[in-house]
């Protein structure tokens, strides 16, 4: 009877221990709730995936790829596929043919014609058209490509000196005449190659090669007297290799002494002749006033 008492005894206690433990669970659990996250099946999960994965496609068909979404039962059929048939292949290519054919039309053709002449209309379409498609087809008939970049390049080379002298034509024309009339001028010396400059300080130093760095203080004017660019406001002299600058610079550096100031009159193709660079239009004669301060060692 004694060991069935306290058989008992430890029963209720041990009883009594987890009644308490599962009360303090719960309330523990109260505290901290934990987040159900596994609300589907993984198959289930794996097609809402891919539902939600396909939204905006079609927008995307009908902006980027050209596709009209009216037939989409045959993207479907080609979706559904894994591997093209021959047939299948066959109208890939017939399809990227008529996509390229488009883009050649609308983008190609009228790009190239705008480098020649700012014009769609100068080029002939149909030829251009003939000659992109003989290209591609590689036939016997084509020329050779190295013989047609040389073509083209000199062609392109022509329509680009036609078309820069339409437009700064009257820069070069200005340019020349300053020149003209400048040259008349006691003060004024003019070399072989015609750059013209004139001694406003003669320097009595050492004259540096065209290999040699150089340190100058500089401003430069076009010829109506327009300013595009003064090292003295800055308040800070360049220094370059005197056979880095433009052609007129590097003939009148090595010819000065150091301590020299010159003003310079440089005809456009000793300066940047058709090229535009920032405030100076193409075709500009320029005029600088350069003090060679030393030879950088």
């Amino acid at each position: 009877m004694r060991h069935l008492i306290i058989a008992l005894s430890l029963l209720c206690c041990c009883l009594d221990g987890t009644a308490a433990g599962k009360k303090a669970s719960r309330k523990k659990a109260a505290k901290t709730p934990v987040e159900v996250v596994d609300t589907v099946c993984t198959d289930t999960f794996s097609y809402f995936f891919g539902l939600a994965n396909s939204n905006g496609l079609k927008a995307y068909l009908a902006s980027r790829m050209g596709i009209d979404t009216t037939y989409m039962a045959d993207f479907l059929e080609g979706f559904r596929k894994q591997e093209l048939t021959t047939e299948d292949k066959r109208m890939k290519a017939r399809l990227a043919g008529v996509e390229i054919r488009q883009q050649v039309e609308t983008q190609v053709y009228p790009n190239a014609s705008k480098q020649v002449n700012d014009s769609t209309d100068v080029l002939n379409k149909t030829l251009f058209l003939k000659g992109f498609q003989e290209g591609i087809a590689n036939t016997a008939a084509a020329p050779g490509m190295d013989s047609v970049q040389k073509v083209v390049k000199k062609q392109m080379d022509y329509y680009h000196k036609v078309n820069m002298e339409k437009k700064y034509g009257d820069n070069r024309r200005l340019g020349e005449e300053f020149l003209k009339q400048n040259a008349k001028k006691d003060s004024v010396q003019t070399t072989p190659s015609g750059l013209q400059y004139k001694i406003l300080t003669a320097g009595s130093g050492e004259i540096p090669q065209a290999t040699d760095k150089v340190k100058v203080h500089y401003e430069g004017h076009l010829i109506d007297g327009t300013e595009f660019d003064s090292s003295y406001k800055r308040n800070k002299a360049t220094t370059f290799p005197a056979n880095q600058v433009i052609k007129g610079w590097t003939e009148a550096l090595t010819m000065m002494p150091v301590g020299s100031k010159w003003e310079l009159y440089i005809p456009q193709e000793l300066g940047y002749a058709d090229r535009e660079q920032g405030k100076i239009p193409p075709f500009s004669c320029l005029i600088f006033t350069v003090e060679l301060l030393e030879i950088v060692k």
